[in-house]
Formats: structure tokens, C-alpha cells, sequence
């Protein structure tokens, strides 16, 4: 039986969340690197002092049930949250807080950022990160069945009026019941909303508007303009784009956070603007761009819909390979539908 030690991994720079104490044992001695650039330094430090194993989840996906923790480069987006809601440690090399739609299962107890290979020492082999998240677990199904136990008891207070023979009572009390259900889910939809707003949407803006800033007063927007002009001023060009930015080994690496798709989309959404660029090539534009979109997610989105470790293995490959058929394919369509608007 393998010897398996803890690590502690600490928060790096501007990091949040942990520090988390982790440790494999026989059943979960897996390590993976979802990164998208082979094994990430921060995932083989790891297996190197516990004594694990450490895998490309990209290439080798192995079983969520084998996996001890979880090392992604995710700028805040479902990857983020996928591994913690399966109860895997994460460990993201990005320095985020919680944000994406998965942002509620993103806690300190069983996520940390912005970790770098100084961030990890060696542990105390006393407790295990994954007894925290068994307590953690437990504690959380008790809350549920509280709160399970409080939604029975309100309903069953709200059954029967006091006067049982009087259906007027009833039938006021049953239109409440359906009222306050209304209220409270469209209540809690619009605090989601604004959640996201605040989280996702506003700081993405912010980040666009200093990007047209910077681009239009540092002079960068002129040196790539010139590189990219002879690409998005034809169609010709578009298709080439599209087939660049969806090459297997690439669109891994340029699908983090849509951050590429965002730089390479205001600079051509200028060129639009000046006239450099036909209007008519906005449309394709956008498509030849954004092939690269959701690469990086293929082999975490198969492991969210419980795939196979034998059907991600083959997946993740089919499906960036088809990316250089969809891909130009997708922007001739673009490029044909824009006469119609």
C-alpha cells in the first residue's frame, strides 16, 4: 500500500480562499490538471509530495470517485465551481473570488486561487481536507433536512384552516399559499439576477471599457490592426482566422474566460467602426473569433454530465477536431446570412 502524505496549499497573490490540507489515499490517488497546457507545475508539486498520481484530465480523464483534488486555470467562470460542487478540492492558479453560475459552491473550506508551486508545503498528517468536506457534507444535509422538516411543518400548518367547514377560509388560504410561492420565487430570481449582475456582467464591462482605452491610447490598436486587417477585411481572411483560433492545441488555451475572443472582437469592432472593415463581415467576424469558445470546458462539461472516463478520453478530441469543420463552416453561413440584414 502506497505511503500518501497531505499538502497544504496556501492562497497565493491577490488569491482567495484555504488554505486547504489535502491527502490521497488508495481509493481517491488522482491529481488532475485540467489546464488545458499539459500538467500544470502546481499539479505535479502536488503529486510529487503526496506521493499521488497526477493526470491530464484533458488526455486521461479519470473517475471523479478516484479524484483527490483538482487543478484548474479558470478566470471565473463554471469551471470554477464545477469541481467543488462534486466535492473535489480545487485549486485554480488564477487569482479569483467566487463568481459564475456555480459561484454558491465555490467556499473556502474546498477552493483556493491564485496558488503558484511556492504556495504548497508539505501538511500534518492529523485531518484531511476530505474530512472536512465529509462533515461539511453532513452538515449540509442536516440543514436540508431542517429545512425539509420547517417546509413540512408550514405546510402542514397551512392545510386546514381553523374552521374546517367553512371553504372560504380554505379557499383564501390555499390562494395565499400559491401568492407567497410566487412572490418568493420570483423574489429569489431577481436576487440571483442582480448577484450575477454585480459578479459577472459589470465587471466583464469594466474590463472591456479599460481595454478600448488602453488600445486606443497606447497605440497597440494600430500595430494589430495592421496584423489583423488583411484577416478580418475578406472573407477569405475570416475563414482563416476561424481555423487559427480552433486548432486542437490552441483553442484549449485561448478558451479561458472568452479574454482573446474579447482583445481580438474590440479590435475589429473598431476597424468596423473606421470603415477599415465592411459592415457585412460583422456577422462572421464574430463567428470566426469565437471557434475557440467552451474548448477549454469540453472534458469538465463531459465530467458534469457523468460521462465515461473512455467517452471523455475520445470526446474531447472529436469534438476540437470538429472544430476546424464547424468552424469556417459556420462563418460561410454567417458571412451568407448578413446580406439578409
Amino acid at each position: 500500500m502506497a505511503n500518501f502524505k497531505s499538502v497544504k496549499i496556501n492562497k497565493g497573490n491577490h488569491g482567495w480562499g484555504g488554505p486547504l490540507t489535502v491527502k490521497p489515499d488508495a481509493k481517491k490517488k488522482y491529481v488532475i490538471s485540467v489546464t488545458g497546457g499539459g500538467i500544470d507545475p502546481v499539479a505535479q508539486k502536488i503529486a510529487d509530495l503526496t506521493g499521488a498520481e497526477v493526470v491530464d484530465a484533458f488526455k486521461n480523464p479519470v473517475p471523479k470517485e478516484e479524484t483527490f483534488a483538482a487543478v484548474i486555470d479558470c478566470g471565473g467562470t463554471a469551471r470554477s465551481g464545477v469541481y467543488p460542487k462534486m466535492g473535489i478540492p480545487t485549486i485554480n492558479t488564477i487569482a479569483i473570488t467566487p463568481a459564475g453560475p456555480l459561484a454558491k459552491y465555490i467556499k473556502d473550506s474546498i477552493f483556493v486561487s491564485g496558488v503558484t508551486a511556492d504556495d504548497i508545503e508539505k501538511g500534518i498528517d492529523v485531518s484531511t481536507t476530505s474530512d472536512v468536506l465529509q462533515d461539511s457534507i453532513v452538515n449540509d444535509s442536516d440543514v436540508e433536512d431542517l429545512e425539509k422538516v420547517s417546509d413540512n411543518t408550514q405546510k402542514d400548518s397551512h392545510q386546514e384552516p381553523a374552521d374546517k367547514g367553512n371553504w372560504l377560509l380554505r379557499i383564501i388560504d390555499a390562494v395565499g399559499n400559491v401568492a407567497g410561492d410566487f412572490v418568493n420565487t420570483f423574489y429569489q430570481a431577481g436576487r440571483d439576477t442582480i448577484d450575477t449582475l454585480i459578479k459577472n456582467v459589470l465587471p466583464f464591462m469594466a474590463f472591456v471599457a479599460t481595454l478600448v482605452g488602453i488600445i486606443n491610447y497606447s497605440g497597440i490598436g494600430k500595430i494589430l490592426a495592421n496584423i489583423l486587417s488583411p484577416l478580418a477585411g475578406n472573407i477569405f481572411g475570416l475563414v482563416i482566422l476561424s481555423l487559427i483560433c480552433a486548432l486542437p492545441f490552441l483553442s484549449p488555451i485561448l478558451g479561458p474566460a472568452g479574454v482573446i475572443a474579447a482583445v481580438v472582437g474590440t479590435l475589429i469592432g473598431q476597424q468596423i467602426a473606421t470603415g477599415v472593415v465592411p459592415l457585412q463581415l460583422a456577422l462572421p467576424a464574430l463567428f470566426a473569433i469565437d471557434s475557440q469558445v467552451g474548448a477549454d470546458f469540453i472534458p469538465v462539461g463531459l465530467t458534469l454530465g457523468e460521462a465515461q472516463p473512455e467517452t471523455i478520453s475520445s470526446g474531447a478530441p472529436a469534438i476540437l477536431f470538429s472544430r476546424l469543420i464547424t468552424a469556417p463552416v459556420s462563418v460561410l453561413i454567417a458571412y451568407a446570412v448578413s446580406f439578409l440584414l
